[in-house]
């Protein structure tokens, strides 16, 4: 016990010759050799746990010690609140203008008043998305705007061309989302935005199919059911 508490006597004097700003990025340059340079650590700071410093790495939230010898995945709840700390950082990170979105780029499905708003990025090969999109048929007085982004195979691509150049855009995806009715072929001289939509997923950080934004741009990934995205709605009600 004593050999412990000289080594961390010790140790605690070596951290505190260092300014905060030296400690983190000693960290970082460690975790980094560490990681490798297909990881993109953009921060580290102090997390509300002393002795645990809060990693943000390709906008996603981890944890590591001092010596960035441990990565630690998960989330920090402060107990007294409830409030998932990690879960609110990553929101913030992958949150967007939702106004930048470029509208006309996007297939528009509207049901009843349409006052609800949100943008989905999907793949039309996509098992997820299809669930998805089952799931938001059954919902009324929305606005989707559906990004095809071709990121599973090249028949995505061919079935996102057929899709976008029908002469029922929205009508074609929802056919063959949810009934599996195959898109006629393209002409090859129509003009589709599926370079741009492609381009504005890697601009925003959306990986994978479903992703799904709301209008005061928090995201949420997956196939979700229809009570969380209710849920959503409601918070975003209470909010205005």
């Amino acid at each position: 016990m004593r050999t412990l508490q000289i080594y961390l006597a010790f140790f605690l004097g070596t951290l505190s010759i260092l300014s905060p700003a030296q400690s983190n990025d000693k960290i970082k340059a460690e975790l980094q050799k560490q990681l490798g340079a297909n990881v993109q650590i953009k921060s580290i700071s102090p997390s509300p746990i002393p002795g645990i410093f809060e990693v943000v790495a390709n906008n996603t939230v981890v944890y590591t010690d001092a010596t960035a010898k441990y990565l630690i995945q998960g989330s920090i709840v402060e107990l007294k609140t409830g409030t998932n700390l990690t879960e609110q950082k990553e929101d913030e990170l992958n949150k967007i203008k939702f106004t930048d979105l470029p509208m006309n780029d996007a297939l528009r499905t509207v049901r009843g008043d349409g006052t609800r708003v949100i943008a989905v990025f999907a793949d039309p090969n996509c098992g997820y998305c299809k669930t998805l999109e089952k799931n938001l048929l059954t919902m009324d007085n929305i606005t989707v705007f559906t990004y095809l982004i071709p990121i599973l195979s090249a028949d995505s691509t061919v079935k996102s061309k057929a899709i976008w150049c029908s002469a029922e855009p929205s009508k074609s995806w929802i056919n063959w989302m949810t009934q599996q009715v195959q898109p006629t072929a393209a002409k090859a001289d129509c003009v589709n935005p599926l370079n741009r939509n492609l381009a504005l997923a890697k601009k925003i950080g959306v990986t994978g199919t479903p992703a799904i934004f709301f209008s005061d741009g928090t995201r949420i990934p997956g196939a979700v059911s229809k009570e969380t995205i209710e849920k959503k709605f409601a918070e975003l009600t209470v909010k205005k």
